[in-house]
Formats: structure tokens, C-alpha cells, sequence
């Protein structure tokens, strides 16, 4: 899609306050992404891709699927997410909308945290929602898909503000997917581990209050930390640019 069939990002009057302007990024983001439908759809497609090719590659036995099924579901989710993580500022910098961005009076990491949460709206909240299909065709339990999706519900935007620190340090970089995979996959594996601990705790009938708690302050840690370390890396990539 060219720049000109793309709504530009107006110019922000200093009178608007931090909350108008973060919902008309997260508006226009919003409108952009259902104009470029193939970057929605194919973390969506990527997700099912996964979910379902695995039991037929390692095995479609029922016992090894309640096993791991949890586990299947979480990396093909976190997998997706980084599929589309490229795009988050991508757009924006090639047609000089990013530009207009930073030179808004509003403070720069409100307006990220409004193009991550539409990131996530738009690309972790319907993975989220197809989990429950996919969990019963990996033979998951009720109980197990609940936790399984509540653990995705808090990780996924955990995932989206992380991501969204590696999408700003390798914006205009050449190879910047392999980069960003490099940078960003380590930081995930906490997320990981405690979103499928989570599960396999519910599955064996142990208390997974704890397990929550700690993705809710892994949740609470990257709302106060990423905007901030995400502007930053945007300053810098486009002083470098």
C-alpha cells in the first residue's frame, strides 16, 4: 500500500490532551491494519499452521497431546507475535509517518503504548480467542484451556511490549526479522515457561495462584518499563537513520 492511500497522522495540537492523542494512534493503527488485512491474517494463519501440522509430525497420540499441548499452543502463539512484530513501526517509518510521531508535544511513550496495545488487539487478543479450538483438538481439559487461556490473555501483551523494544532498536536495519528474533526470543523465555507452567500445574490439580501472580507482575513490569525503553530505541534508530 502506498503512502497515499494511507491516513496521515495529524499534526497533534498541544491544547489535546495524552489520552486523545493516544486514542487517535491507536484509532489509526487500527484503521491501517484492516486496510493491509494479509499482516493480520497471516500470524492468525501461522497460528493454526502450527497447532495443527505438529501432532502430525511428532505424534497424534492423546497422551502425548494432554502432555504437551500447552506447550505447543504457547510457542506457536509467542512464534506469531514475532511474526509480526516487524510491522509495528515498519509502515510508519517508510512513509514518514514515524517521523511525525516523535515531533508530537505529547510524550512519545504514551503514543507507543497505544501502538502496542492496538499490536496486540489486533494480533495477540485473536490468537487468544482461537486457543479454545485448538485446545480441544490437542485434547486439553476444560480446566486446562481456562488457565491456558487466561495465561495467554496476561502473556501475549507482554509479549507485544517486549517486542515492541526490539521492532524500535532494529527499525531501518538490514536482516532486521533475524535481529529482532535474536534480540527479543530470550527475553520471551520467563513468559514461556510461566505460561506453561501455569497449565501444567491446573493439569495435576496443584494451585496456579502463584503462577498468576507472577505473569500479572511480569505484565505490570512491562507496562512501566517497555514504552520508556521502546522510545528510547526509537530516538535512537531515528537519529541513526
Amino acid at each position: 500500500m502506498n503512502a497515499e492511500s494511507r491516513p496521515a497522522l495529524k499534526p497533534v495540537e498541544s491544547a489535546i490532551g495524552p489520552v486523545q492523542a493516544m486514542v487517535a494512534v491507536f484509532m489509526r493503527d487500527v484503521r491501517v491494519a484492516f486496510r493491509q488485512r494479509q499482516d493480520l491474517l497471516n500470524p492468525l494463519l501461522f497460528f493454526i499452521m502450527v497447532v495443527t501440522l505438529f501432532p502430525l509430525g511428532v505424534s497424534p497420540e492423546v497422551a502425548f497431546l494432554k502432555q504437551s499441548g500447552a506447550g505447543i499452543l504457547w510457542v506457536a502463539a509467542l512464534l506469531s507475535v514475532l511474526l509480526s512484530l516487524d510491522h509495528l513501526f515498519r509502515h510508519d517509518f517508510d512513509d514518514g509517518t514515524l517521523e511525525q510521531l516523535i515531533l508530537q508535544p505529547q510524550p512519545l511513550f504514551l503514543l507507543i503504548l497505544a501502538k502496542t496495545l492496538a499490536h496486540w488487539i489486533l494480533t495477540g487478543l485473536p490468537l487468544v480467542l482461537l486457543t479454545p479450538v485448538l485446545g480441544i483438538m490437542v485434547h486439553l481439559d476444560g480446566n486446562s484451556v481456562a488457565i491456558l487461556c487466561l495465561t495467554l490473555l496476561i502473556g501475549t501483551p507482554v509479549l507485544s511490549l517486549i517486542g515492541a523494544i526490539g521492532a524500535a532498536l532494529t527499525l531501518g536495519l538490514r536482516s532486521a526479522g533475524v535481529l529482532l528474533s535474536l534480540l527479543i526470543i530470550p527475553l520471551y523465555i520467563p513468559v514461556l515457561i510461566f505460561g506453561t507452567g501455569t497449565v501444567a500445574a491446573a493439569a495435576e490439580g496443584a494451585p496456579v495462584a502463584g503462577y498468576l501472580a507472577l505473569m500479572g507482575a511480569f505484565l505490570v513490569l512491562a507496562l512501566t518499563l517497555a514504552p520508556f525503553a521502546a522510545a528510547a530505541a526509537l530516538r535512537i534508530s531515528m537519529s541513526n537513520s
